[in-house]
């Protein structure tokens, strides 16, 4: 009989397992990967972006935005920060607080299974589970793979559905349902723009191609309607649109609605080209142009706006005026995302009103815990996933 049963040895679950463990619980980790923390490992670019500066809950997606707040308020970013640097583990700081290691992300993993072997975790791998059931309040029962086992607690930190070649599969929501628990709908998160086919043909030589733009995207906050907007980089490739802007206004956008990107966004184009027509009008407009943006993102969106490029003398100001919200206000053909497949993370999940914010315990099942990626909380692109994480991991751990 085990006193705590992690199911996933992911960012969440380590996590948890390490402060159980410290309060002297009897803790099993089961994964059906050949290793653990195999996403911390690939990602960052292999640098692990293991957490963020300016973590606040305003930068989480939940149906409850509240739902965040205590697991982030008493597991902070401070508190994992001190952790890397008890480890010797040497970072840098990135744009808008972005956290990475300057050597490899296996350095975090290793950090986490040293803490998880400190604290008497056992961990078990190429555990595959074959089912569950709650034999009576604080009592579960597990059929995995390699035998049965029983235990106090079960904590779930499998996480979403994105990324499956990694070995994501929807076991934290087979379990939510086993026990009635809603699931909100899911879709991939910080994920590429597909174009349609004609955009898709008419950018593609475009790939490759990056540079700061800032994405808005309009949503409903209730019954209003709110402007997102993101400046980062947008990356063209050469099936659609990426880049760091891209992955961050992907989480707000939805199927069938569009997003506007200002290719320029430190210039009033309108009042620069007014100023180029008076004071040089014999510049060419393209040439105006590439002085702001890569020479073959100006012919192609020209191109894709039947604008002719002439000198500035030929347009009168309604035609500067069109290719100024050309610029300012580009809005592409979007098909659709890449999906889970290189999509960072999963939308919704599991339903956070049938979860105390402060344990992560299912408020219905007696000694049932969510945490990580499967509950429907999603962070921005930056290190905030972590973050989320590791506090939720935390809360769980302080009373699992």
């Amino acid at each position: 009989m085990w006193d705590v049963i992690i199911i996933g040895a992911g960012a969440s679950g380590l996590m948890c397992a390490i402060e159980a463990g410290k309060r002297g619980r009897k803790v099993l980790l089961l994964d059906h990967a050949k290793r653990a923390g195999q996403k911390i490992i690939m990602s960052g670019g292999g640098r692990c972006n293991f957490t963020n500066l300016y973590v606040e809950p305003a930068n989480f997606l939940c149906d409850n935005p509240h739902f965040v707040k205590s697991a982030l308020s008493r597991y902070t970013q401070w508190d994992f920060i001190t952790l890397v640097d008890k480890h010797n583990i040497s970072w840098h700081e990135r744009d808008h607080g972005q956290l990475f290691c300057d050597d490899s992300a296996k350095q975090i993993v290793t950090m986490l299974l040293d803490e998880a072997t400190r604290a008497g975790v056992k961990i078990q791998l190429q555990c595959e589970i074959f089912s569950q059931q709650q034999i009576a309040d604080n009592h579960f029962s597990v059929q995995t793979k390699l035998g049965h086992y029983e235990t106090q607690s079960l904590v779930v930190a499998t996480g979403g559905l994105s990324l499956p070649k990694m070995g994501a599969t929807p076991l934290a929501y087979k379990i939510a349902e086993h026990y009635q628990l809603p699931v909100k709908a899911t879709r991939a998160g910080l994920v590429p723009f597909t174009l349609h086919q004609a955009d898709k043909e008419r950018f593609a030589d475009l790939s490759g191609i990056s540079f700061p733009v800032t994405a808005s995207c309009e949503i409903k906050v209730g019954k209003k309607a709110k402007q997102v907007s993101f400046s980062e980089a947008l990356l063209f490739t050469h099936r659609g649109l990426s880049g760091p802007v891209i992955l961050q206004i992907s989480n707000y956008w939805q199927p069938g609605e569009s997003i506007s990107l200002d290719l320029m966004p430190n210039l009033d184009l309108f009042s620069e080209l007014m100023l180029n027509q008076k004071k040089r009008p014999e510049l060419g407009l393209k040439t105006l142009l590439s002085q702001q943006l890569p020479k073959r993102v100006v012919e192609c969106l020209l191109e894709s706006a039947e604008i002719t490029s002439s000198p500035l003398k030929q347009y009168n100001e309604k035609k500067l005026q069109q290719v100024a919200t050309l610029f300012h206000n580009w809005s592409p053909a979007i098909n659709g995302t890449e999906g889970y497949r290189t999509a960072e993370v999963t939308l919704g999940g599991i339903d956070t009103d049938f979860i105390s914010s402060q344990t992560m315990q299912c408020k219905s099942v007696a000694g049932l815990y969510f945490i990580g990626e499967a509950l429907d909380v999603t962070g921005w692109l930056g290190g905030f996933n972590f973050a989320w994480a590791w506090s939720s991991g935390w809360a769980a751990g302080q009373v699992a």
